[in-house]
């Protein structure tokens, strides 16, 4: 996911694809376990898409305190 993407997500779709992202690392975890991860590289990019989604929340959510503020 490149960050215009998540650029033009609304607030609940940047929530639902955050779950969907930490639900994507718990199974990943879980293949480790069990020795069957077909590709150890979906780890860092599933957590800089995690990161994007989180920076762009707290972008968001700064720019509404700051708008109220005002």
């Amino acid at each position: 996911m490149k960050a215009k993407e998540v650029h033009k997500l609304n607030d609940e779709e940047i929530v639902i694809e955050l779950n969907r992202m930490s639900r994507k690392v718990f199974d990943l975890r879980c293949q480790v376990v069990t020795d069957k991860i077909e590709d150890p590289s979906q780890f860092k990019k599933i957590r800089r898409d995690i990161a994007r989604l989180k920076t762009e929340q707290t972008v968001r959510l700064m720019a509404a305190q700051e708008a109220s503020a005002s």
